[in-house]
C-alpha cells in the first residue's frame, strides 16, 4: 500500500476521517460525471441501524478450565453473555448502476465477540475485559461504471473478511456457534481495499489487497508484509438455482517476534470454494471446501461443511450443519484461555492457550431460527436455539479440558434489531 493509505488509517479513527472527507468532497461538488445529487437527497439515503444479541452454549461436563475448546463464539462454558451491541451507520450505492455511486458503512461493536475480531493496533489495547469494542466495519464504497456494463465496486478501510460462509454478524448466519472452518481457516478482518469486477451477467471477478489478517501497521502488524485476495463468484446457473464463490489469499500471516524475519516471506496460502443450491422455495444446500498451507510454521489444514436450511413456516426455519475438519499438525485449532490471548497470538506475543495434537474434528449442529415479524420500530427479533456435537475422529481426547474425544453443548441465542 501507498504511504498516503498507511497514514490514513494509523490511527483508530482513520477510516471514519476518510469516509466523512470524501463524503464532504462529494456534497460541496460531486466527483466527476457523479450523479447530480442534491445534499438533501444524498442525506436521505443514509440510514441507521442497532442490534443487540446474547446467547449461551452450555457443556454438561463442566470442563474445569471453564472453556469450551475449539470455540470462539461461546467459548465460556455454561456462562450467558452479550455477544454483541451493534451501531451502523450507513449509505448504500446500488451496484448495478451506470452513473458513478458514492457511500460507506460505519459499524461499531461492543460485546464479548470483539475479542475475536480486533484489529492490532487499532483497538485491541483498548480493553482488557471480556466485552470490548471494535469498528466492525468503517469503509469507503465507491461504485465506478468502468470496463463493464456493471462497472467496478470498491470498499476501502477497514473490512470484514469476504471469505467463507458465516459471518460476524449474527442475522446472515445460520447457527449461533461457528465451524471450525470458519474460526480457524479463513480471515475475519482486514486494513485495505477489496474490489468486484461485475465482469458479465453471471460472473464477477473479485481482488483485494490488505495489511493482513487483523494488523494494520507499524507496532499494529504483526510482520512488514502485505497480502491479498484473488477470485471469482457467478450466479444464475441451473435456472437460477446454482451460485458458487471461490476466493484465494496469499501472503505472509505470522509474527517476525515468533519467526524472526522469515515470517516475512513465509507464505500462508488459504482457498475457499462454496456451492450454494436452492432445491425449491424452502430448501436450500451449501457446501464449503477450504484448504489451508502456511510455510511459516509448516501447518495445513482441510475441511468440508455442509449446511441445509428448511423453510418450516414464514416465521420458522431449521437449520444443518455439518463439518469434517483436519488440523494436521495440531498448531492450527487453538482456544484462548483469557480475554487479550488471541490478539496477544497474533502478534507473536506470550499468551494463555491450549491446544491438542494433530486432529480430525467431526461436528454436528442441528438449530431452529424462530423470527416472527414484530413491527412497532423492530426490524428483525430472533431467537436460535442449537444443540452441536463435536467429536475426535482421530486417536485424541482434545474436549473438556482435554480430558474427552467428544463434547456435547446446547444452548443458542436471542438477535433484536431496530
Amino acid at each position: 500500500m501507498t504511504r498516503a493509505m498507511q497514514s490514513i488509517f494509523r490511527q483508530s479513527g482513520g477510516a471514519l476521517r476518510l469516509v466523512l472527507a470524501v463524503s464532504g468532497a462529494v456534497l460541496a461538488g460531486g466527483v466527476a460525471g457523479a450523479r447530480a445529487d442534491t445534499v438533501q437527497d444524498w442525506w436521505h439515503d443514509v440510514t441507521l441501524h442497532g442490534q443487540i444479541e446474547g446467547g449461551i452454549s452450555a457443556n454438561p461436563a463442566r470442563p474445569a478450565n471453564g472453556n469450551n475448546f475449539g470455540a470462539f463464539i461461546g467459548d465460556h462454558a455454561n456462562q450467558a453473555q452479550l455477544d454483541q451491541v451493534t451501531l451502523t451507520v450507513a449509505r448504500a450505492v446500488d451496484h448495478s448502476a451506470s452513473t458513478y455511486q458514492i457511500g460507506f458503512n460505519i459499524k461499531a461493536l461492543y460485546g464479548a465477540d470483539a475479542r475475536y475480531y480486533e484489529i492490532a493496533g487499532i483497538t485491541d489495547r483498548m480493553m482488557n475485559g471480556r466485552y470490548q469494542f471494535i469498528p466492525a466495519e468503517a469503509h469507503l464504497d465507491v461504485h465506478l461504471p468502468w470496463l463493464t456494463r456493471h462497472g467496478l465496486d470498491m470498499q476501502a478501510g477497514i473490512l470484514p473478511s469476504p471469505m467463507g460462509i458465516e459471518t460476524l454478524d449474527p442475522a446472515t448466519r445460520p447457527f449461533y456457534t461457528l465451524a471450525y472452518t470458519t474460526q480457524y481457516s479463513t480471515p475475519f478482518e482486514h486494513a485495505g481495499a477489496m474490489f468486484q469486477w461485475h465482469a458479465t451477467e453471471r460472473f464477477d471477478v473479485l481482488f483485494g489487497v490488505d495489511t493482513g489478517n487483523q494488523v494494520s501497521f507499524g507496532r499494529g502488524d504483526d510482520n512488514d508484509a502485505a497480502a491479498g485476495y484473488f477470485g471469482l463468484s457467478g450466479n444464475g446457473f441451473a435456472d437460477g438455482r446454482l451460485s458458487f464463490t471461490y476466493l484465494g489469499r496469499v501472503g505472509p500471516e505470522n509474527a517476525v517476534r515468533a519467526l524472526g524475519n522469515r515470517a516475512n516471506s513465509a507464505q500462508r496460502f488459504w482457498n475457499d470454494l462454496d456451492i450454494t443450491y436452492k432445491i425449491n422455495n424452502r430448501l436450500s444446500v451449501t457446501g464449503e471446501f477450504n484448504a489451508m498451507h502456511d510455510e511459516g510454521i509448516r501447518a495445513d489444514t482441510y475441511s468440508f461443511v455442509s449446511f441445509l436450511s428448511y423453510t418450516v413456516t414464514p416465521s420458522l426455519t431449521f437449520n444443518y450443519r455439518g463439518e469434517i475438519y483436519r488440523d494436521n499438525t495440531g498448531l492450527i485449532v487453538t482456544s484462548f484461555l483469557d480475554n487479550n490471548a488471541y490478539m496477544r497470538a497474533t502478534l507473536g506475543r506470550p499468551a494463555d492457550t491450549q491446544s491438542a495434537p494433530p486432529t480430525t474434528y467431526g461436528a454436528l449442529t442441528l438449530g431452529l431460527t424462530w423470527h416472527p415479524l414484530l413491527g412497532h420500530g423492530v426490524s428483525l427479533f430472533e431467537i436460535r436455539p442449537e444443540i452441536r456435537f463435536d467429536r475426535s475422529l482421530s486417536n485424541t481426547t482434545p474436549f473438556n479440558d482435554l480430558r474427552n474425544a467428544g463434547r456435547f453443548t446446547f444452548g443458542g441465542d436471542a438477535v433484536l434489531g431496530f
